[in-house]
């Protein structure tokens, strides 16, 4: 079965890969190893050839454990960065890849990294550099139904992570806490990790995406919680914003008039939908009630091995090397509610995970929303 998987993978790879004029992908962003070969660890690359042949290069102290979980023809183990890059011309060499263009991650790679990767005792000198982004995010952006399946289950700890979260609300316990009481609950539900959860109180809510503090929550306080877990390799993403104690009718207004945005957007998602479309749907919500001024970044994103990934609205994917979205295709999960309302005393946001169908949508993720 996992050999079929990745065979189907490595088929639709050749394919692109083909189209883009690339001989070979050298990869080493984790998510990106992890979609083609089942696994994905730092300090640790794959090499995919244009006939679909992969190979790996890891610590030498791993390769026994990824002969475990991975798909692969060939394993190589290293000691330090000398020998990583030695495993790299080995493998250009065993593939006789002596030109053309190899594909690397632009948007992942630091500039050492990338000096690393292109080091002339790694990369043969007629051997070009292309950005192979827009190949990754084109092979991953439609999800299998054993992904969905995945997601569905990291949506479920998802909401036993908020549930912990919300139950911890009252005043005097710090941000931090609350996260932690998410943290170990998404753990003890089957999470094996999780990306950033964030966590803002008061005015921090102001904050877009708010990294717990140790400020302590006061009364008449919102939190505004954020958290993903991974389950099976897979993320889900979820936002709630409650408050301590009674709100406010302005605190309630602006909670009413984002979750009105937000459920009109999720009510537009179906496939052959524009993410740029469901962004305006959102964002005209808020803008017809006099809050144009009170809107930051896009609101969508897309859910998968990352919780954030393509396809992303227009304007943001450029900046992030991504290729303008094509309409959603069916099987694409995307968060919807990513950036919020933010008045300046306050902010306000709901997100949910869903996933697009052929007739409309699924929306993965059920903890309640309400603000008190």
């Amino acid at each position: 079965m996992k050999v079929h998987r990745y065979g189907e993978r490595l088929d639709k790879c050749s394919k692109l890969m083909e189209e883009a004029e690339l001989d070979a992908l050298l990869l080493t962003k984790p998510a990106n190893m992890f979609y083609l070969t089942g696994d994905g660890r730092l300090c640790a690359f794959s090499m995919i050839t244009k006939d679909g042949k992969v190979a790996l290069g890891v610590p030498k102290t791993d390769v026994e454990d990824v002969k475990q979980h991975a798909h692969f023809d060939q394993i190589a183990g290293f000691e330090n960065e000398v020998g990583m890059i030695h495993s790299i011309a080995h493998y250009f060499e065993h593939f006789g890849i002596k030109k053309g263009a190899v594909g690397l991650e632009h948007t992942f790679l630091t500039r050492s990294m990338m000096d690393m990767l292109t080091h002339p005792h790694a990369k043969p000198e007629e051997v070009a550099i292309k950005d192979c982004t827009p190949v990754m995010s084109e092979l991953r952006i439609i999800k299998d139904n054993e992904e969905i399946g995945y997601i569905r289950k990291a949506a479920k700890v998802s909401e036993e992570g908020m549930k912990a979260a919300v139950r911890a609300i009252t005043p005097g316990i710090t941000e931090s806490q609350v996260a932690a009481e998410a943290e170990y609950a998404m753990r003890q539900a089957g999470a094996e990790e999780f990306w950033r959860s964030y966590v803002s109180s008061g005015e921090r809510t102001n904050i877009a995406h708010g990294l717990p503090s140790h400020r302590k929550l006061k009364q008449g306080d919102l939190v505004m919680i954020d958290i993903h877990p991974v389950v099976n390799g897979y993320s889900a993403d979820i936002c709630r914003t409650v408050s301590v104690g009674k709100p406010t009718k302005e605190q309630q207004d602006a909670y009413d008039l984002y979750l009105k945005a937000q459920q009109s957007t999720i009510a537009k998602v179906k496939a052959g939908t524009g993410v740029g479309e469901l962004e305006k749907v959102l964002h005209g919500v808020l803008e017809d009630a006099g809050h144009e001024e009170h809107i930051f970044g896009p609101p969508i994103h897309g859910v998968g091995i990352e919780f954030e990934e393509a396809p992303l609205p227009p304007g943001h994917a450029f900046f992030h090397g991504e290729k303008e979205p094509k309409p959603l295709g069916s099987n694409t999960v995307i968060a919807v509610g990513n950036c919020g309302l933010y008045t300046g005393n306050f902010g306000v946001r709901v997100e949910d995970t869903v996933v697009v169908t052929e007739k409309g949508h699924e929306v993965l993720t059920g903890y309640p929303r309400q603000l008190e």
